[in-house]
C-alpha cells in the first residue's frame, strides 16, 4: 500500500498517530526532493561564482528591510570580492501586507530613489544600479526558495545562500551624523508587525520624541502620544543620519529598524510574536514582548 492509501486508511480508521506519521514523512520527502531537484544546483552555482570571480553581481528585489539585512553578507563577501548590487524594482509581492506604503510592490522606483543615497555611502558596495538583465552571479531573492522555514534571524537567510557568516554584532551601515537633528528619541511604528501586548501611551510622560515614519503612521501614534513631533525625511540617507545622531531608537519590526540595527545605535525593538525574525545583536539593544519590560527598558535608555 502506498503512502497516500495508507494515509487515507489511517484517517478513516481514526488512527491519528499513524496518519500524522505518514503525513510528516510525505512532507519531509517533498522537501528533500525539492532540494535535490533544483536548489542544490543553484547553491553550487553561487558557490562556484563566489570562488572563481573577483567581481560578483548580486541582485535583490526587496522588501527594503530584507535588502538591508542582506548587507552584512555582502560586506563579508566584499573582503575578497568587488560586489555590485542590482536592485530589481517594481517586482510584485504575492502576499499581503497591511497598509504597506508600497502596496503589493516589493521595492518601488520611489523607494529605490530614496534608498540609493544610503547605499552609495557604503564603501563595500562597488556599484549600485537598477537591475536590467545584467548577468547575476548571486540572486539574493533565492532565500525565499529554500525548503526551510524563514522564521529565524533575517541576517542568516543570506548566510545559507553563500556558506559564509558575518559578525552580526558589527555595524553594517556607515553614515555621518545629521547636521542639525541630534539627541532625539527617534520612533517609527508601522501599521504592520505590531505587538498586541504593547501600547505607547506612557510616552506622554517623556519629552524629545521624534517620529520618522509616514504621516499616517505618525497621526495614528499621536492619538496615544500627543507630545510626539514629526519629521519627513528627504531620503533614507537622512533617516539613517538622524538615527545615527539619536539618543536612542524605538520601533517595531520595520525597514527603519534594520537601519538602526545596521548602525548599532542604542535601540529598542517591539518584538513581533507572529514572525520573530529580528532581534538586537549588540549589548546596547533590547527587544521586548510585554509592556512592563518595554517601560523599564525605555526608562533605562532615557535616563542614560
Amino acid at each position: 500500500m502506498n503512502n497516500e492509501a495508507l494515509k487515507f486508511w489511517y484517517k478513516i480508521t481514526n488512527n491519528t498517530p499513524k496518519y500524522l506519521e505518514v503525513k510528516y514523512a510525505q512532507r519531509e520527502e517533498k522537501k528533500r526532493k525539492s532540494y535535490d531537484n533544483s536548489i542544490a544546483d543553484t547553491l553550487s552555482k553561487f558557490k562556484k561564482n563566489i570562488a572563481e570571480k573577483d567581481e560578483i553581481n548580486l541582485c535583490h528585489s526587496g522588501h527594503l528591510g530584507d535588502l538591508i539585512y542582506a548587507l552584512p553578507t555582502i560586506k563579508e563577501l566584499s573582503k575578497t570580492k568587488k560586489c555590485n548590487l542590482y536592485i530589481n524594482i517594481n517586482k510584485p509581492y504575492n502576499g499581503q501586507y497591511f497598509k504597506h506604503p508600497s502596496g503589493n510592490i516589493m521595492i518601488s522606483e520611489r523607494s529605490y530613489n530614496m534608498l540609493l543615497p544610503l547605499l552609495i555611502e557604503q564603501d563595500y558596495l562597488n556599484k549600485i544600479d537598477i537591475f536590467s538583465n545584467q548577468k547575476i552571479d548571486l540572486d539574493l531573492d533565492f532565500f525565499r526558495n529554500l525548503p526551510i522555514s524563514n522564521q529565524f534571524h533575517s541576517f542568516r537567510w543570506y548566510f545559507h545562500l553563500v556558506g559564509k557568516q558575518a559578525d552580526m554584532t558589527a555595524p553594517y551601515l556607515d553614515v555621518k551624523p545629521h547636521s542639525t537633528i541630534r539627541d532625539k528619541v527617534v520612533i517609527v511604528r508601522t501599521f504592520r508587525a505590531r505587538n498586541i501586548f504593547i501600547n505607547y501611551q506612557f510616552l506622554r510622560n517623556y519629552d524629545n520624541l521624534l517620529f520618522l515614519g509616514t504621516e499616517n503612521e505618525y497621526l495614528d501614534l499621536k492619538n496615544d502620544v500627543p507630545n510626539l513631533e514629526f519629521y519627513n525625511v528627504k531620503d533614507f540617507l537622512e533617516l539613517a543620519q538622524i538615527i545615527k545622531s539619536c539618543k536612542f531608537y524605538l520601533s517595531n519590526q520595520t525597514f527603519a529598524y534594520a537601519v538602526a540595527e545596521g548602525l548599532k545605535v542604542p535601540r529598542l525593538l517591539e518584538a513581533y510574536p507572529d514572525f520573530p525574525v529580528m532581534f538586537p545583536t549588540s549589548n546596547n539593544g533590547f527587544d521586548f514582548y510585554f509592556q512592563q519590560h518595554f517601560e523599564d527598558y525605555f526608562q533605562q535608555l532615557y535616563n542614560t
